[in-house]
């Protein structure tokens, strides 16, 4: 299959919208121990005090497809994935502060 011939599909969603962890596994199509395991690492974090009742915030589905994808392409383990995903979101707030500080020096 060339790459002009590859369908992507997508879903937008609020990134207000939080979702019960079986409605997470059913987005993803993994298990919920996987996404247990992803809480117990620090990857994901819920509300709730228990996996039945955990809500997790739209945010979620992208972190857990960049850790699927890590674990699977560049077969890091899940701390190495907490570690990326800290330094990538780390990195996020430093050039929204960056991007804040040019604008304060531009007016």
């Amino acid at each position: 299959m060339s790459n002009s011939d590859r369908t992507i599909e997508g879903q937008l969603i609020d990134e207000s919208s939080w979702f019960e962890i079986g409605e997470i596994c059913e987005q993803l199509h993994v298990e919920r121990t996987w996404i247990v395991q992803l809480v117990d690492a620090g990857v994901l974090e819920p509300r709730g005090s228990a996996p039945d009742a955990w809500a997790f915030p739209a945010t979620a589905l992208i972190r857990a497809r960049t850790t699927a994808r890590l674990m699977r392409d560049l077969d890091v383990n899940l701390a190495g994935v907490a570690l990326i995903l800290d330094l990538i979101d780390e990195r996020r707030n430093l050039q929204a502060r960056l991007r804040q500080l040019e604008q304060l020096l531009e007016d």
